[in-house]
């Protein structure tokens, strides 16, 4: 699936999205976010994927926004955000729906809404050449693509909020202490690493997989009970495949487990 600012290649059971205008920075911009949408469509159709590694082309993973878009016409630009926001938005919700775990592997500058993306990856790795910039407020820009809650998420509200109001920068070692990034690797290591931990996830429990990130979108805003209530139903639909079926027939057996991914 090749599109306008990224590429989907299905690789076994890994699906490698990779942004390939390198040579403009990355950009987010509307051909960008129609892109997001169009692969998270087509990732939902695709129960065959079990991981999912996103890298990108050139000097930077991503610029943030697309200033030259910005700036072309200013009068219309709300009214052309809100569209690109819908998409991009949309895109980033299904996302996160899918049992899939997302891998990101980050090199050079990720800024702006790139790095609320990045942060809603279930991991997310690091070049040790690898920045992290907030830039929204440097615009004039509150924020988009999920920074409230995915940077609160990794790193607590306290610290996201001061990321975002002081249009912060963060080099690979600063995220990955405030937990920004999980894991933080050589340069020329980065692209090994992550492609062996997203064939390690591929070759998981995939449904339990999604029912562990499902569960960790309502554990903010869920009393204990309701949320309690949520891990024995999930537990329980995990109980019932087959994958949890033939793990517990294979370590009664002390025999290693392996998952179909259903």
């Amino acid at each position: 699936m090749n599109l306008p600012s990224m590429r989907l290649e299905m690789r076994a059971a890994v699906a490698h999205l990779t942004f390939t205008q390198g040579e403009r920075g990355n950009p987010i911009d509307g051909a960008f976010c129609a892109d997001i949408r169009a692969v998270s469509i087509e990732l939902a159709a695709r129960p065959a994927v079990r991981a999912i590694l996103v890298t990108a082309e050139g000097r930077s993973f991503s610029v943030g926004g697309d200033i030259n878009a910005f700036t072309a016409d200013l009068d219309a630009l709300p009214a052309k955000v809100t569209g690109w926001a819908g998409d991009l938005h949309d895109g980033i919700a299904r996302l996160q729906r899918l049992n899939a775990p997302m891998v990101a592997a980050v090199h050079g500058v990720c800024a702006g809404g790139m790095t609320a993306f990045v942060a809603g990856a279930d991991v997310v790795l690091a070049s040790d050449k690898a920045r992290f910039v907030s830039a929204y407020t440097g615009i004039g820009y509150s924020c988009d693509a999920g920074a409230s809650i995915m940077l609160s998420r990794r790193l607590g509200h306290a610290r996201a909020k001061r990321f975002l109001l002081l249009g912060e920068a963060l080099d690979a070692q600063a995220a990955l202490a405030a937990g920004l990034a999980d894991e933080v690797t050589a340069a020329e290591d980065l692209a090994a690493r992550a492609g062996a931990l997203a064939a390690r996830l591929a070759a998981g429990p995939s449904f339990a997989y999604g029912e562990i990130k499902r569960l960790f979108q309502t554990v903010d805003h869920q009393p204990l009970e309701a949320q309690l209530a949520l891990e024995a139903a999930s537990i329980a639909r995990s109980a019932a495949t087959a994958d949890a079926r033939a793990a517990l027939t294979a370590f009664s057996n002390k025999e290693r487990p392996t998952f179909a991914g259903r």
